[in-house]
């Protein structure tokens, strides 16, 4: 397991719901978290590292009806901790969010959702990221945009160059208060507002949501070639040669 530098937390107060239901059109309909990224599927990754973090209570995790059976083996197979329930997506991202939203624990006093198709994530990027929603409420990582971006009308051409010094592209985790949270969710329920992005939400309900900066390396995977890069990124986090035998690879698993 993947592991960065802890910081001592006298009691976990953080639910993290790991989403992972959507459709993986992209990928051919193969589901993406449980692709095989070294010796363990793309989503094992993703909740071991989530796990070893001391700010974390527990984790609910979201997937396709199909894909629970598959999940609860994995779960004993790799004997992953802090798992508290697995419940089944929605129709929509906002939906399947607070499907497993409806399942934390009375104990958190916050609430982190983390795509599980990130299964490279930083557990030091993951309590900074909890540490600044301690402080201001809402917080999300995301890393400044390295190539200069171009805002395009409804046939393509460029309209606008926006300010690349001011831009960032969001990550996850994204991590609220659970009583801030609640309440957006309750307004874009009753507005009938649908968003893809969990900062949305609160963006929408008038809420400031710091940004902290995170790693690059935190890709979502969603594309077949993502998948070649995470496996290429996973030795750069080990400080692994090109040349790896089976034995190094094993080490992610057991250690």
């Amino acid at each position: 397991m993947f592991s960065g530098r802890k910081r001592k937390v006298e009691t976990p107060d953080t639910s993290v719901i790991v989403v992972a239901a959507g459709i993986a059109s992209r990928m051919g309909g193969i589901d993406k978290q449980l692709m095989p990224l070294a010796d363990a599927p793309v989503l094992v990754h993703t909740l071991q590292r989530l796990g070893s973090c001391p700010s974390v209570a527990e984790i609910i995790v979201v997937t396709r009806e199909q894909s629970i059976p598959i999940l609860h083996q994995m779960i004993a197979d790799f004997d992953l901790q802090k798992i508290r329930t697995i419940v089944t997506g929605g129709q929509t991202r906002q939906q399947s969010v607070q499907n497993g939203f409806r399942e934390i624990g009375t104990q958190s006093q916050f609430v982190a959702i983390h795509d599980g198709a990130r299964p490279l994530i930083r557990p030091e990027d993951v309590e900074a990221c909890i540490a600044a929603a301690r402080k201001t409420g809402a917080a999300t990582l995301g890393v400044p945009v390295k190539d200069t971006v171009k805002q395009v009308d409804g046939e393509g051409k460029i309209v606008a160059t926006p300010d690349r010094s001011v831009l960032y592209a969001a990550q996850t985790p994204q991590v609220f208060s659970v009583a801030v949270y609640k309440a957006a969710v309750e307004r874009a329920d009753r507005e009938q507002r649908d968003f893809t992005d969990d900062c949305q939400l609160l963006e929408y309900a008038g809420m400031p949501v710091q940004m902290v900066k995170g790693s690059y390396d935190n890709i979502k995977i969603t594309t077949p070639e993502d998948l070649a890069i995470a496996q290429s990124l996973l030795a750069y986090q080990y400080g692994w040669e090109d040349e790896r035998d089976d034995a190094d690879w094993t080490r992610i698993r057991r250690t």
